[in-house]
């Protein structure tokens, strides 16, 4: 069956189809329960599905993420829900000490089964704390996957993909596009959860992209046909472990690569990714790798976070850049 929806909704309905499907799925979280959570992603879970199953919890991320881990032991799939970017930090050492090396320190005999639910990214006029990207830093630790759906179709199964892994995953979810509805195919055959999609097929350039940026590289591409340029739009979907396939056999076809990430420009995914796509397809490179990015400095007010987030200008110059070559 075929439904449009927003990603939030797509989100919900895939938290409702795993908590269907196997009774040790549990969803913790500050507010999760009757509020539904800020962004109302759980909203009516707690009412048909109860208390031990969907659970409020005390203001304490690190205390939430231990008793997820905790719960691991004992069979459990615990679904965590970090209510803003921001307010990872408490936990990042329990997720990067503990739930990132259990399994190794196991020598295998130990899963984490724990999905780590993070609003992430700007675009909502919010205050401190309240708007991050911090994927790079959960990308770079071994033994945790970090995805991010950009569309509702993949959010309503790359949850329940997440949640079905036997590998704890840090699930990123664009906030800025909550409410962006597009069609949910709930009988489709999904795609792997750590398989990169080309969005938009082209000739001219490549742009790499996740997350929140999708829609604003798609935009772009749109843009660019007034200027006769054909953009090649690549969703990477998957963060950790990074499937580039799809990558580099654009990158030869076009010949220029520009990668676009909201988060800072030192030690972003746009690096690794300039990287190996140097690294595979140098003698296909008419020009430099370019990116496009946000700025190294901590996350700006909101009045004037639309001059920090990468835009339609800023990705159509750096094309313009690396055509020039």
């Amino acid at each position: 069956m075929t439904e449009k929806m927003p990603i939030a909704k797509a989100i919900n309905a895939g938290l409702r189809a795993s908590l269907e499907n196997d009774e040790r799925v549990l969803i913790m979280g500050e507010d999760v329960g009757p509020l539904g959570g800020v962004f109302r992603v759980t909203d009516g879970l707690q009412k048909d599905f109860g208390e031990s199953r969907v659970m409020d919890t005390p203001l304490a991320e690190s205390g939430i993420v231990g008793t997820a881990i905790g719960l691991t032991f004992r069979g459990y799939r615990p679904v965590v829900e970090i209510q803003f970017d921001g307010f990872v930090y408490p936990a990042y050492d329990q997720i990067v000490s503990q739930v990132a090396k259990m399994h190794f320190r196991s020598k295998g005999k130990v899963r984490m089964p724990i999905v780590n639910r993070i609003p992430y990214g700007g675009g909502i006029g919010a205050v401190e704390h309240h708007s991050e990207s911090p994927e790079a830093q959960f990308a770079l630790t071994a033994g945790i996957k970090v995805v991010s759906p950009s569309n509702a179709h993949d959010a309503y199964w790359m949850i329940q993909q997440a949640i079905a892994s036997d590998d704890p995953i840090v699930f990123m979810e664009p906030k800025r596009r909550y409410w962006e509805a597009s069609e949910v195919d709930t009988d489709a055959q999904p795609a792997s959860l750590w398989e990169s999609r080309v969005r938009r097929p082209g000739t001219h350039a490549t742009l790499i992209t996740y997350g929140p940026m999708v829609t604003t590289c798609l935009e772009a591409a749109e843009a660019a046909i007034a200027d006769g340029l054909d953009l090649e739009v690549i969703d990477l979907r998957s963060l950790s472990p990074l499937d580039l396939g799809p990558v580099h056999e654009s990158v030869r076809r076009t010949g220029h690569a520009v990668v676009v990430h909201e988060a800072a420009r030192m030690l972003g995914l746009g690096a690794e990714v300039a990287a190996r796509i140097t690294e595979e397809c140098f003698y296909s490179l008419e020009a430099p790798v370019q990116r496009v990015t946000g700025y190294d400095m901590p996350y700006p007010p909101s009045r004037v976070e639309d001059d920090f987030l990468p835009g339609i200008d800023r990705i159509l110059d750096a094309v313009d850049t690396a055509r020039a070559f």
